[in-house]
């Protein structure tokens, strides 16, 4: 009798316990393949298949980013906004979407200084800082306690002596997790200093997910610095090669203040305060002819919406295509849509490290190639020293810069911002860099990856199962 009251209570509890993770399944997972998976897994493994799902199938880094800024973007109200430009027709297309992607408006007025290098970047954004009449705004995902990092230290507290409101965020686990000398620094100094996402609580270490990875430097509303650098000695070369290449870019005009809100939101996630008045938000000046538009991307978006921007951007392309970036894993949607590019005769052009600074993300890397049509699509191996830049060009006409690498991690997971440009005259600077990048650079055919030795295939082939936390 006892048994019988046994197996009862447990085929009961299999059932209630399987139907639970099915009705969350359903509710939760837009993947079919990955609903289905999950439902199987869970009535077909009794209470362990329900433990590995509660463990590893339910998104919370979507839940935790729930209370972040505005609604998502699904739940706002989507508005078309007007076009300050003249534009051709495909990308008034991608204007257009773009603004109802997004938050902000496409705005005319911007002047923008491609800065390679740390040796060209930071004098430039330590004078900057220097000229600050103001307000200041930091927000680097990496602030290294090097020389570098140090010089930035006491350019920031001199600014906070003189009366100048400044505001640092560090990221919490890019910034150092245990320990952030620079954040110590900076407090001690004064400063306003926040860690982003940073938390000792166990069940709150987001030591792998929710990384704030922008890169922005901010001067009294009115000039801006993005794109892939960070606060290191790693990028500056003294006269020689630097360990890391990058690109920042100086932004001037109108799109500031885009850049600004988004630092604003974050910062007031972070430590509660709004930043308000005059100092932080002037009036708009033009200070160039670019149209620009910012636009940041995080997990408490229900669209991923720099991967859908740069999806549309490649949709619109009819003639060429450039991406520059550290990292090539983006999941295999974009794969499609770079694929069917090619297929309509767009020339397409993918530049990427032949070594990184992550062995597994290499390994990933060439696993991921495999797929592309290599044919078709043109990879280049670029040469040591290791270049971090993330730039991307269509049809010699519209570019886009910023801290965004072209993966899973970036597109869905990190908290990025990146800059669109439709002018051609910054485009062709672009592009122009990029054709430097390549010399020195190997082509990857398709035979190169199917000559990998088996052993090697397994390898990389299992690192590419990590791709979506990569």
């Amino acid at each position: 009798m006892l048994l019988e009251v046994t197996e009862a209570a447990v085929a009961i509890g299999h059932f209630v316990v399987a139907l639970s993770v099915s009705l969350h399944v359903l509710l939760t997972h837009r993947d079919v393949r990955s609903a289905i998976g999950w439902i199987g897994l869970a009535w077909l493994s009794p209470f362990i298949g329900a433990t590995i799902y509660v463990a590893f199938g339910i998104n919370r880094v979507a839940r935790r980013a729930s209370r972040l800024r505005e609604p998502p973007t699904r739940s706002r109200r989507l508005k078309e906004h007007p076009i300050e430009a003249d534009l051709r027709p495909n990308f008034v297309a991608l204007a257009k979407s773009g603004g109802v992607l997004v938050r902000h408006p496409l705005v005319a007025g911007n002047a923008c200084s491609v800065l390679e290098g740390g040796d060209r970047a930071f004098p430039e954004m330590l004078a900057a800082i220097d000229e600050a009449r103001h307000s200041i705004a930091v927000s680097f995902y990496i602030f290294d306690d090097d020389r570098t990092g140090h010089t930035f230290v006491n350019a920031l507290s001199e600014a906070h002596r003189r009366g100048i409101a400044v505001r640092v965020l560090i990221d919490g686990v890019g910034g150092g997790y245990f320990r952030s000398d620079i954040h110590n620094a900076l407090r001690q100094a004064g400063v306003p200093v926040g860690a982003f996402m940073h938390s000792w609580l166990p069940w709150r270490m987001s030591f792998l997910n929710l990384r704030n990875h922008k890169k922005l430097l901010l001067i009294d509303g009115r000039v801006g610095f993005t794109g892939g650098m960070n606060i290191s000695d790693r990028h500056v070369g003294h006269g020689g090669e630097p360990e890391v290449c990058d690109t920042m870019n100086r932004l001037d005009g109108p799109v500031v203040r885009q850049m600004l809100e988004s630092f604003a939101a974050d910062w007031e996630f972070t430590t509660g305060e709004t930043l308000a008045g005059r100092a932080w938000w002037p009036a708009p000046q033009p200070a160039g002819t670019m149209p620009m538009r910012a636009i940041a991307g995080g997990p408490d978006e229900e669209v991923s919406i720099i991967e859908e921007h740069w999806a549309s951007a490649i949709e619109q392309a009819e003639r060429s295509i450039r991406i520059l970036t550290p990292y090539f894993l983006p999941e295999d949607r974009m794969l499609d849509v770079l694929g069917r590019a090619a297929l309509r005769g767009v020339v397409i052009e993918i530049v990427i490290p032949e070594r990184t600074n992550h062995f597994y993300m290499d390994w990933a890397g060439r696993a991921h190639l495999a797929d592309l049509p290599l044919d078709r699509i043109a990879c280049y191996l670029t040469p040591a020293p290791f270049d971090h830049s993330k730039l991307m060009s269509v049809d010699g006409a519209w570019c886009s810069f910023g801290s965004p690498n072209w993966d899973a991690r970036s597109m869905r997971l990190n908290f990025e911002l990146m800059i669109e440009c439709y002018d051609v005259g910054l485009t062709a600077e672009i592009d122009s860099l990029i054709s430097r990048k390549l010399t020195g650079a190997i082509r990857l055919g398709t035979g190169d990856l199917a000559a990998r030795p088996l052993a090697v295939k397994l390898r990389d082939a299992s690192a590419r199962l990590f791709l979506p936390y990569l």
